[in-house]
Parts: C-alpha cells; sequence; structure tokens
C-alpha cells in the first residue's frame, strides 16, 4: 500500500524542536558539519585501517600476528562505517558536496555500496523506520529471526535470542557478497520504485566489488608467505568482527524494548507525524558515554540522528538536551538504554519474548 504520514493531532513538535535547535547552532555562530575533532576523528579512524592493511600486506609478521590485525582491521572498518561515510552520505560532513562525495566512497572500504545504502536506508529507512513491509532493515534475517508480530511464526524461533548474535557476525558477509546486488537488481524496495539506476551505477557495482575482491583475498594470497585457506581465515574473521559490530549497533537502535512496529491503516497510512513516529521507533543507548560516542559515530544518540540526518553527529551531545526537553513539553517518548550493555540485554529480552510467542503459536 502506499503510505503516508497524517498529523492528525496537529502537533508542532517538529517545528519547535527544529526551531530551538536551529538557535542553538545561530546563537553560537556554528556550523551544522564536521569541527576539527570530527576530521582528527575521521584521520584516525581511516588511518588506523589503512595502516593496519599495510602491515598486514608487509609480510613481516607470522600468521597469528596477521590474524589479529585481521580482527582490527574488521573492527576499523565498521568505525569508519559510522564515523566517516555514514556522517558523509547523509550529506551531513560537509557543507561542499564533493567532499561528502569523496569521503562516502569510504564505504568501499567495507566492502559495501554507497549508492544502494542511500537508497536502503537514506530513502527508505530514514523514512517508513519499524514499518513492517516498508522498513527493509528490520528484516535482519527473513525465516529466522521474527520481530514484527504480524509475520508467520516458525518454531525454532524460540531460540532466536541466542542465534541472532551469531547471525549478526554473518552481517557484512551477506553484505559484500549478497545484499548489495540483491537490493540493486530488486524492482521494489518497501514502496520504493527501485527499477532503474543510471548506467553509470551498473559499473561501479560490479567494479568497486572486483577491486575489493582482488585487494582482500587476491592480493593478500599473492604477496604474502600463507597458504590460501589461510587468506580466506582472515577474510572471514575480518567480516565476522564487522558484521557483529555493525550488526549490534544497528539493532540497539530500533529493535529494544519499548520501540513500537507500527502497522499502516488501510487507505490511511500512519496517523501521526513523521516526526512523532521517529520518537516511537528509535531509542538511544549509553547517552552519557563518550566511548560510545567516540566509537559509535552518534549512532548511540539515534534519535537526533532520524531528527537531524543531515547535521554532524559530533554534534549530537550538544543538541541532545534539547531534544529531549522538546519530546518531554510536548508529553511524547524519548526511549533511551543507560549504557551498551543495558540496551543489548533489553534487544535480548525483547527477541525472547517474540521468540516465546512464536512457541506458544506453535505449540
Amino acid at each position: 500500500m502506499q503510505l503516508k504520514f497524517t498529523n492528525t493531532t496537529r502537533s508542532a513538535f517538529f517545528a519547535t524542536v527544529r526551531q530551538r535547535v536551529d538557535g542553538y547552532f545561530k546563537e553560537r555562530s556554528l556550523s551544522t558539519h564536521a569541527n576539527m575533532a570530527m576530521w582528527i576523528k575521521a584521520g584516525f579512524f581511516l588511518g588506523g585501517y589503512l595502516l593496519l592493511y599495510t602491515l598486514i600486506l608487509s609480510n613481516q609478521y607470522g600468521p597469528w600476528t596477521m590474524l589479529a590485525m585481521a580482527v582490527g582491521l574488521g573492527a576499523f572498518a565498521a568505525f569508519i562505517g559510522f564515523n566517516v561515510s555514514h556522517d558523509a552520505l547523509h550529506g551531513a560532513f560537509s557543507s561542499q558536496g564533493w567532499v561528502n562525495r569523496l569521503l562516502g566512497s569510504s564505504f568501499y572500504l567495507l566492502g559495501a555500496n554507497p549508492y544502494v545504502w542511500k537508497i536502503t536506508h537514506n530513502v527508505v529507512h530514514h523514512t517508513y523506520t519499524n514499518i513492517p513491509g516498508h522498513d527493509e532493515d528490520i528484516e535482519i534475517a527473513p525465516g529466522l529471526i521474527r520481530v514484527d508480530v504480524d509475520e508467520p511464526v516458525r518454531s525454532w524461533q524460540r531460540f532466536q535470542h541466542w542465534y541472532a548474535f551469531a547471525l549478526y557476525c554473518l552481517a557484512s558477509l551477506s553484505w559484500v557478497f549478497r545484499k548489495d546486488y540483491h537490493k540493486f537488481f530488486k524492482q521494489q524496495i518497501g514502496q520504493h520504485d527501485n527499477s532503474t539506476h543510471p548506467q553509470r551505477q551498473y559499473i561501479m557495482l560490479f567494479a568497486t566489488k572486483a577491486v575489493y575482491y582482488f585487494f582482500f583475498l587476491v592480493l593478500p594470497y599473492l604477496v604474502l608467505d600463507i597458504s590460501w585457506w589461510q587468506v580466506l581465515i582472515g577474510f572471514i574473521l575480518m567480516h565476522l568482527v564487522e558484521g557483529l559490530i555493525l550488526g549490534l549497533v544497528f539493532q540497539l537502535a530500533h529493535v529494544v524494548e519499548g520501540t513500537s512496529f507500527p502497522v499502516p491503516t488501510e487507505g490511511v497510512g500512519i496517523e501521526e507525524a513523521w516526526a512523532i513516529h521517529q520518537l516511537r521507533t528509535t531509542a538511544n543507548f549509553a547517552p552519557r558515554s563518550a566511548v560510545a560516542a567516540f566509537f559509535c559515530g552518534g549512532l548511540n544518540r539515534q534519535i537526533e540522528h532520524h531528527l537531524f540526518p543531515k547535521i554532524c553527529h559530533i554534534h549530537y551531545p550538544a543538541i541532545t538536551a534539547i531534544v529531549k526537553r522538546t519530546a518531554h513539553d510536548f508529553d511524547l517518548p524519548y526511549l533511551e538504554n543507560s549504557s551498551f550493555f543495558s540496551a543489548i540485554h533489553s534487544h535480548y529480552r525483547l527477541l525472547k519474548k517474540l521468540g516465546r510467542r512464536a512457541d506458544v503459536s506453535a505449540a
């Protein structure tokens, strides 16, 4: 069904919070884009990634040391995705489009395609957050993980709170070898018409994938004094680490206790404003943790990100109080888990609850 948001209560929440956030930047004469601290952080993650890759290819270390560096490389890839690619692909890193495009290309370092990501994430996920049948980001592993109460139940989902975390490890491997191709050639994503793409993007999809496979599978085999199966183990372990970090952080923002998965009303859609919908479907975690803010690229403050995706995440700590206060002023929910581990526990409990319902239905 075609879906639209209808502000039936005539809420002025979004206009008010936007005015207050705009006022914060104007009063301090601040840009909403990256500051020096953001550039330093981007340099740290990009530099760390390139350093680890160079050290591995130097062939100066033993297999176990190279394996440990492959683990670090997977972690740095995920952190580049959070801290550099994500902001740039939203146009939040710089006021200059070419800078955002250049830094957005860092997404290729993850083995992922930025063009496909902008469609599935920027357009679809950010518009239709947590709406079954529209937001495909909540289709974590169809048939294996159940987060939609209207989804057909399967008996094995009673164990999903255990095996889900193992499946998250496969997220980036799926991205590299399957997901980008599948999404690119899918005719429709939610209600977004995905049937046509610029010719250049067909070339970019296959060319950049081939380059990635060469630099991370072929070249290591050619230059390192290890066998093909050792190269493969390092590649897989790198992506298992990358996938686990990516999978966990994304799930903790939308699939935890308290977040809703609204079903559109036939012929009406969602009977509330888009911004209020974001508050009901999104949660923060570890909002007072400087460590989480540094490594997660502001994704621990997803509420602020979903309301203001074009503001660089380096500013989220400053505007969090404004958004939270405004939500309370309008008697609206503001969901947050105090720590990373409390968010994981909440995610675990929700999966267990939904799995238990599947267990009861299958009995």
